[in-house]
């Protein structure tokens, strides 16, 4: 089973050369810490940069500079900073590649719930519904199952959409699975030390399931 750590890791690996890379508030901004090496990716925030770094050391953070989580961030060289008003025509006109987000809930077609728990107060539902409906991949990071052991990954959602049949694939602390062209959680890797019959216990959707699985490799 994966820690935050370990998502993030696994989820830098589906990272491309030359992608732009949009990465959502919680797991996704840990991905930036874990690039790979010899890979040439811009990382967009959509507060208003191009070129964010790693996480800066202790002791080095610069309070001008954060994420669209409000988490101090680094830059790189080249790095340029901009208005929202630039930042959501990127997003909008689909400049990103990839967009890595976090979930409350997704369903087996594909749909996210990340915004909106009803009851609790928001601020707002941010940029996520913008990403959703612009970006050309969509990543998801997020654990398989809520505080209640109960499936995060559903039929259907229960929670207020985000987006509809936007999401390609999702890591978990238990696997990797995509979304079928046909509809569910398609299983491509389990995490290391994890069984098929305790990822089967832990989704409440469709779960296919084709030939030998793989343990993922971090």
């Amino acid at each position: 089973m994966l820690d935050k750590i370990g998502i993030a890791k696994r989820i830098a690996q589906e990272i491309k050369n030359n992608y732009y890379v949009n990465l959502g508030i919680g797991i996704p901004t840990l991905v930036a810490n874990y690039i790979p090496e010899g890979i040439n990716v811009v990382l967009q925030s959509e507060n208003g940069l191009l070129g964010m770094g790693p996480f800066p050391i202790d002791g080095e953070e610069d309070p001008d500079l954060i994420n669209a989580g409000k988490q101090t961030i680094t830059t790189l060289p080249g790095s340029s900073i901009f208005d929202s008003a630039m930042s959501f025509g990127m997003i909008r006109s689909q400049k990103v590649d990839l967009t890595i987000l976090g979930a409350m809930e997704v369903s087996e077609n594909g749909d996210i719930a990340n915004w909106k728990i009803p009851g609790k107060m928001v601020k707002g539902m941010g940029g996520a519904m913008d990403l959703v409906a612009s970006a050309k991949n969509i990543i998801v990071a997020m654990q398989h199952v809520n505080k209640a052991g109960e499936s995060k990954l559903l039929p259907e959602c229960s929670l207020p959409l985000t987006g509809v049949k936007c999401v390609k694939k999702i890591v978990t602390e238990l696997a990797v699975l995509e979304i079928a062209s046909e509809g569910g959680f398609r299983l491509l890797e389990r995490a290391p030390g994890v069984t098929i019959d305790e990822i089967k216990k832990a989704t409440a959707g469709k779960l296919i399931i084709e030939g030998e699985i793989p343990e993922m490799k971090i």
